[in-house]
């Protein structure tokens, strides 16, 4: 007959497992109130580490994302002023030819001139476009008006600088901060500024109205070639801010895979330990011949 070993003291083994399933009733505790499977270092650290890095990138992410709303804004108000720069100058053609038409007075000339001074006018006030509270064609100078008009001449000066600053619009992605107000309004290749001001003496003056009139064309065409760059910057933005925001969504779903946790699986545990717990309790107060093991606890 085969003799049957016994442990001669079960009370270590048993006040272990006791001690083991309140900390399965803990940690199922815990997930359950905090949705994670992993609240600590110890509980994985591969997981953690991921965990730390992929809140960096959230972070960053966020940040882009920051840069990228208010530099929308900021281009949106730039293009759409630009597109008022060429309604002024298209109607500036349009009256400069009919007044180079030889059939009309020397007063309706002057009727056209001052028109086109209060094209020119209108130009500086366009030239002057702030975005929450600077100016968006100063260069990097934002906080000084660009152009101011010499009330005699009409002669236009600018104010800014010819400098712009790199804005990041994601990780390796990035674009200028846009374009300088001596680029786009006093550009060598036409100067909207320089032509309006030459239409406006032609008019006064009755010769080289043609002339002038091709100045303010070559403007025109300046501006709206210097303008593709708000619009290639705003489809730029527009694709950065689609990928930070799917990435965004990656990176939560990322997390959730990382250390959520089902919450009927911690559930189930939590019932489990729970009552693993109940019966090593019962167990152990049979061993020590106890009515309930919280005597002997005590």
């Amino acid at each position: 007959m085969m003799a049957i070993r016994l442990n001669p003291d079960l009370v270590p083994s048993l006040l272990a497992a006791i001690q083991q399933s309140q900390q399965n009733m803990t940690t199922a505790t815990q997930q359950l109130s905090t949705g994670k499977k992993v609240n600590q270092l110890s509980d994985d650290p591969a997981a953690m580490a991921q965990l730390v890095e992929n809140h960096n990138q959230a972070e960053q992410d966020d940040q882009f994302l920051t840069n990228l709303s208010g530099l929308q804004g900021k281009f949106q108000v730039a293009d759409s002023t630009l597109s008022n720069v060429v309604s002024v100058l298209t109607r500036a053609i349009s009256i400069g030819t009919e007044g180079a038409n030889g059939t009309l007075s020397a007063s309706d000339r002057q009727a056209i001139a001052g028109e086109v001074q209060g094209l020119l006018s209108q130009m500086v006030s366009l030239g002057n476009t702030t975005y929450q509270g600077t100016y968006i064609f100063a260069g990097t100078a934002v906080t000084t008006q660009p152009f101011t008009q010499d009330p005699n001449t009409l002669a236009v000066t600018y104010n800014g600088n010819s400098n712009t600053t790199s804005v990041q619009l994601s990780n390796g992605n990035s674009t200028n901060s846009g374009v300088p107000g001596s680029q786009l309004f006093q550009n060598a290749g036409g100067s909207v500024f320089g032509a309006l001001q030459d239409l406006y003496n032609s008019l006064q003056s009755g010769t080289g109205i043609d002339t002038a009139v091709t100045e303010v064309q070559n403007a025109l065409n300046s501006v709206s070639t210097q303008r593709v760059f708000y619009g290639n910057a705003l489809n730029q933005i527009s694709m950065s801010e689609n990928f930070l925001n799917q990435d965004t969504v990656n990176l939560s779903s990322q997390e959730n895979d990382l250390v959520g946790v089902d919450a009927a699986t911690a559930a189930s545990n939590l019932a489990q330990a729970q009552t693993a717990y109940q019966s090593q309790l019962a167990a152990t107060a049979k061993v020590l011949n106890l009515p309930n093991l919280l005597s002997f606890l005590q």
